[in-house]
């Protein structure tokens, strides 16, 4: 990819997310490397699956680039706090994690953003193996209305509680550790 095809990306990044800054950057280098790694394209559907470790800003990124949404099921989040990424290739049945390196010395958010801006991808990545398997792709199920509230629930989502399928706002979950 050329640098101003590169340029491109950055600019649909910050438009999409809204300002530049640091986070967005992480994610941007991410999904690039991923390209690299995995020879991935844009994901028109779950041809790519994206495993994001964080709910911040990068994820903006990945989602722009690599074409990886909720909506469409292939942005999963497994939250451990971590600046990682998990990418799928369904396609090659190839996958990497990358994994934030830390920065050298306590920055502002000014400086964190010039430092990340002035690595290449790979300078700012362990790659390792994934770590949790690759998702089935996304399962359409029913829609039917709480029994409680009435409000549409998607069907594997219900509980069933005294005989009546219930959202989990409406139903009393049972957990014998909590006070």
């Amino acid at each position: 990819m050329d640098q101003s095809e590169q340029k491109r990306l950055w600019e649909k990044c910050v438009a999409f997310h809204g300002h530049a800054c640091g986070g967005l950057t992480i994610g941007y280098k991410a999904a690039l490397y991923a390209i690299e790694l995995l020879n991935l394209t844009f994901s028109d559907d779950e041809e790519v699956v994206c495993i994001s470790e964080n709910d911040a800003c990068g994820v903006d990124a990945i989602q722009v680039i690599l074409g990886c949404s909720a909506g469409k099921g292939n942005l999963l989040f497994h939250i451990t706090g971590k600046q990682a990424f998990s990418v799928y290739n369904r396609t090659s049945g190839r996958s990497v994690r990358l994994v934030l390196r830390p920065k050298p010395r306590e920055m502002t958010r000014e400086e964190s953003f010039d430092y990340f801006q002035s690595l290449q991808p790979a300078e700012m990545f362990d790659t390792m193996e994934t770590r949790l398997r690759l998702p089935e792709p996304a399962r359409l199920f029913r829609s039917l209305p709480c029994e409680s509230c009435g409000e549409i629930t998607a069907e594997h989502l219900l509980r069933i509680e005294d005989g009546k399928k219930l959202c989990l706002d409406c139903c009393h979950p049972y957990d014998r550790f909590r006070v």
